[in-house]
């Protein structure tokens, strides 16, 4: 067992380009494990105001010169440095009083949102600066007046304000898509765990990958830092409803219409559904879903389960069962690799906990253990914040308050029995808005009632079950694609959700005009706007095709027999291709018509140039839709525009979206849709180039 006491350091904070020290001897920070003295802390004397000015004044016009891939990829070299650097904030993180396994989803866990983050923006989002936003809307019967929605970065600096409990996830989770957005960051840890925030940020910035004023960090009392925010600036919060609601009032908030989100208290619950009886694989994973979330992190969550809802029927069996499973959990130093369950962060927060376990105490009774005395195998009680899982009954909790309103931020939760569906919905929601519930049942039935029912107050339902069992990331995983928040006591606000997240950094705002000046705003060909028809577009490389290159076809008949060979060929021998009589009899149809994809098959027959040149393949469509049918001996025609081009960074080829438009000899639009290519940068290739 390695000794993780450290002689205090003083923590600094990294503003207006420089790492600075407060003033003053410095508040204490002590290891929550030993009770040491880790770090000191302080900001005073610091310019937190002009902090913000640098971030606005540098950071983002430096991020705001990048694309969204040269963000992103910045974001991918920094997530990898960062983990090849990991057992250092392993190492750190000991004295927060979590474990290595409390500590991953924290440390490689926050890692790996970053870099899911940086990848999805590559994958979801064009190579550009400004993104467009659903279709473009004509606003005038001769279509010359339309309008298209916008998103561009704000303008300000996106302070992140956030929870001692994961000082490296939490932190990343934000930064992220403020990053890829375009948005500098000033973070603002919470002071118990801050030294191994610090640490991180001063890891990311000796990489020398961010641009000047893209990250800050103020470490300690923020002192008067919203005091100079600005209707540009975002702030996120997550922490105690009561500290976010009194920042969210302050009167710069609020003159400025700042955005503020907050991530607060949450009395999330798991529901155990009534066929989930002792003996079958949802009742199992139940008891030991609940136990891992009650002493993961000792229970210091934000999407930890705080209130355990089973069938009256099988309440004394889940009681003995989690007795059982909780009483099993080594209690201990961090560091000590037998120990399943470290210390709270600090021991005012364990005497805090003490206090709350009291307050349900008058609603319901204590089954497990005492939350005034712990045994451990290794440490001391009295001088590491330790304390042992307590399980708590309550059993009128249609009619009790305090379990649905007192939320003891430690390993603490309380079971409640519950009689019908529809009764564990209402006790659910008796919370008032939660990050997530979760159901375990194999009734497809009752999933999709209790989901329903719970939705609209949770933003996150689990549901587990046998089918799930080994790739479930369980209750309480917020995961990078998927949306983190939830409402009423939970904070109303929302966080990642993939690409979602990177918008909550930018502005939407609605473009209006002529085809022309909405096409050079977005940087993609509207209908209306010029074009220019010259050499073929497919003869064009990256580097010398233009938004508006164009080929306007000749024309193809389309005949009986090509209708019968195609049908014949692929299969595809629907009554409405072959049967005249059955055709007719169908209210759309005039008579047989021909295949929609043998439509989109002679169109790329008419647009594609056959020698090899830029083009180097054809990787789908995007929004196909067969307008009109095409019926014997119409004749059909392409015309093939280039919409969007799209370089991809640190590669010889980019991806094109073509506007493809078939139309019959009336000029009648009968298919519409995008064709998406990779072109090389340029052409000929090298030989290197072309072998990669």
């Amino acid at each position: 067992m390695k000794d993780v006491t450290l002689s205090p350091r003083r923590l600094e904070s990294y503003v207006a380009g420089a790492w600075r020290t407060g003033e003053g001897e410095g508040e204490p920070v002590a290891n929550a494990a030993t009770g040491a003295v880790h770090a000191l802390i302080s900001t005073e004397g610091l310019d937190l105001g002009g902090a913000l000015e640098w971030g606005r004044a540098v950071g983002g016009p430096a991020l705001r010169a990048m694309t969204i891939h040269q963000r992103a990829l910045m974001l991918k070299a920094l997530g990898l440095k960062l983990m090849d650097l990991k057992e250092e904030f392993y190492e750190e993180s000991f004295a927060t009083g979590a474990t290595r396994a409390d500590s991953w989803p924290d440390i490689e866990g926050g890692i790996g949102t970053m870099l899911t983050f940086a990848s999805k923006a590559r994958r979801e989002f064009p190579n550009a600066r400004v993104l467009t936003e659903g279709p473009v809307e004509v606003l005038s019967r001769d279509a010359s007046f339309m309008g298209q929605h916008i998103l561009s970065p704000m303008e300000g600096v996106a302070i992140h304000i956030n929870a001692y409990n994961f000082p490296v996830w939490g932190m990343l989770e934000k930064i992220a898509p403020s990053l890829i957005a375009g948005m500098p960051c000033l973070v603002k840890p919470a002071t118990q765990t801050a030294y191994l925030t610090e640490l991180v940020v001063r890891r990311m910035l000796e990489t020398g990958l961010l641009p000047d004023g893209a990250l800050q960090i103020v470490t300690g009392d923020p002192r008067d830092l919203l005091d100079h925010v600005t209707e540009q600036d975002v702030v996120t919060f997550t922490g105690s409803a009561t500290t976010g609601q009194r920042l969210k009032a302050k009167s710069s908030i609020i003159a400025n219409s700042v955005r503020f989100t907050m991530e607060a208290d949450s009395l999330n619950a798991s529901v155990l559904g009534g066929e989930a009886g002792p003996g079958t694989p949802e009742f199992d994973l139940f008891v030991r879903e609940v136990a891992r979330e009650m002493t993961a992190k000792a229970g210091q969550k934000c999407t930890a389960i705080r209130r355990i809802l089973v069938p009256r029927a099988h309440e004394a069996a889940v009681v003995d069962a989690l007795k059982a499973r909780l009483g099993q959990v080594p209690i201990g130093l961090p560091s000590d690799p037998s120990v399943r369950m470290g210390a709270l962060v600090s021991l005012r927060d364990r005497d805090t906990v003490r206090v709350r376990v009291r307050e349900l105490m008058t609603e319901a009774e204590i089954v497990a253990g005492d939350p005034e005395s712990c045994a451990l195998v290794s440490g001391d009680d009295v001088a590491g914040a330790f304390m042992a899982p307590v399980l708590l009954r309550c059993a009128n909790p249609l009619s009790s308050e305090a379990v649905h309103g007192v939320e003891a931020f430690g390993p603490v939760a309380t079971l409640m029995p519950y009689d019908a569906p529809e009764e564990a919905i209402t006790l659910a929601r008796k919370g008032r808005g939660s990050l997530v519930s979760s159901v375990f049942t194999d009734d497809a039935g009752l999933a999709a009632k209790m989901a329903a029912g719970l939705a609209s107050f949770h933003g996150r339902v689990m549901i587990g079950n046998r089918a799930s069992a080994k790739s479930s990331t369980g209750h309480g995983s917020p995961l990078a694609p998927l949306v983190h928040g939830g409402p009423g006591r939970a904070g109303g606000g929302e966080e990642m959700g993939g690409m979602r997240g990177v918008k909550h950094f930018m502005q939407r705002s609605a473009i209006q005009g002529p085809p022309s000046m909405l096409s050079a705003v977005t940087g993609q060909w509207v209908e209306g706007a010029p074009a220019q028809q010259d050499i073929h577009p497919f003869r064009k490389s990256l580097a010398e095709l233009r938004i508006g290159d164009q080929i306007v076809t000749a024309r193809r008949d389309v005949t009986e027999a090509d209708v019968e060979h195609f049908a014949h060929f692929t299969g595809d021998t629907f009554y409405a291709h072959m049967d005249s009589d059955a055709a007719k009899a169908n209210p759309f149809f005039e008579d047989r018509v021909a295949h929609g994809y043998l439509i989109a098959s002679f169109a790329a027959g008419l647009f594609v140039d056959p020698e090899p040149g830029p083009v180097l393949a054809n990787y789908g469509v995007d929004n196909l839709r067969f307008m009109m049918p095409v019926y014997f001996g119409d004749s059909l025609g392409v015309r093939l525009t280039c919409k969007e081009i799209n370089p991809r960074e640190n590669a010889d080829h980019g991806e094109v979206r073509w506007d493809c438009q078939v139309t019959n000899q009336r000029d009648e639009v009968v298919a519409q849709y995008d064709v998406l290519t990779m072109v090389a940068k340029t052409w000929p290739m090298t030989m290197s180039e072309a072998a990669e």
